[in-house]
């Protein structure tokens, strides 16, 4: 579990340092999980180990929001500064996230698959 756990934070600390290095502007976390996606696609499957250690982490995402939270409320005056823009940013994002995820799940639904078993009757 360790060996895994080891991975995963490798995995954030290259995309980190990648991110920072090269000056890219995404998040070194997300190049970590790209990096991460990467070897498990070249590995071809999720060993057991690494699997029950993100199911773990998985359980306490919760936890991981904190710190998110605590910045939110430190900055609470410059948020009521800003807040048409950053209500505008967030229900754009928003709806632009769901017509994508609806545009894709549009283009990659099989035509004459349905999920609650009647595909036969249509």
């Amino acid at each position: 579990m360790l060996s895994a756990l080891t991975l995963i934070l490798t995995c954030q600390l290259t995309g980190e340092l990648i991110t920072r290095f090269l000056g890219l502007p995404i998040p070194g976390p997300v190049a970590g999980m790209v990096i991460l996606f990467a070897l498990l696609v070249l590995k071809g499957s999720v060993p057991k180990e690494l699997g029950a250690v993100a199911d773990s982490l998985l359980k306490h995402l919760a936890l991981l929001f904190v710190p998110a939270g605590v910045g939110v409320m430190a900055h609470m005056g410059l948020l009521g500064e800003d807040w048409l823009p950053i209500s505008v940013a967030l229900v754009g994002s928003t709806l632009a996230t769901i017509a994508v995820t609806a545009l894709v799940m549009n283009r990659l639904a099989r035509p004459g698959t349905a999920d609650d078993g009647d595909a036969g009757n249509a």
